[in-house]
């Protein structure tokens, strides 16, 4: 068993190159003389830019929620944690493909489709690792049920919130896109009893 502090510093590092990298996808116009022109042509890598941008951060932190909560991890949790990481350091080539598919006005349900579904990758490794620490009781002990249910709850109705995504993206991409996007105000708010609260109510005397 090791201690979770080498994983969280080795993903917080991938979680900010891939970040970073997200920017390099925006590339200056090429006619200076029509700049204002050519930077607003440029709004498919702004919101490609700004929408993963957004994602990454969700998926960090949430990332966090989950790991706050780890006690110990093995070596499956590593390998889980390596794939998650992998599908987060290719979300800037699928934020790329996007972008450039809104440009060219072509090949954008293919391109809808490859975004969502790396997202959706990610979020079914979340769950399969929250499964496998729930497994495993690498758990911290003062999260009880309320909480162990609360987060696994979150995490499941992202494949559900995604993957609906997808199926729409694929036959009208920008609804597809609008729902993909939707769900980033709900993650970022707190999970009810995360931090074992309601557990801790449920278990004083009345």
């Amino acid at each position: 068993m090791r201690q979770p502090g080498r994983l969280m510093s080795f993903s917080d590092a991938v979680f900010a190159i891939a970040v970073t990298l997200l920017v390099l996808e925006i590339q200056p116009p090429q006619d200076f003389g029509h700049l204002l022109r050519g930077l607003g042509a440029l709004w498919p890598s702004y919101l490609g830019y700004a929408l993963s941008f957004l994602l990454v951060g969700q998926v960090w932190v949430n990332h966090h929620v989950m790991f706050d909560r780890v006690r110990h991890v093995d070596r499956q949790v590593l390998f889980l944690n390596t794939l998650l990481l992998m599908v987060i350091a290719f979300l800037p080539f699928s934020t790329s493909l996007l972008a450039d598919a809104i440009r060219a006005e072509q090949g954008l349900r293919t391109a809808v489709v490859v975004y969502g579904a790396t997202l959706w990758t990610a979020a079914a490794l979340f769950n399969v690792i929250w499964a496998h620490l729930r497994r495993a009781k690498l758990l911290d002990p003062d999260l009880g049920p309320f909480g162990i249910h609360a987060i696994g709850r979150r995490f499941a109705l992202a494949l559900v919130w995604i993957g609906s995504g997808i199926l729409v993206g694929a036959f009208v991409p920008i609804a597809g896109v609008v729902i993909i996007a939707g769900f980033l105000p709900a993650y970022y708010l707190p999970i009810r009893g995360e931090y074992g609260e309601d557990d801790t109510a449920a278990d004083q005397p009345t």
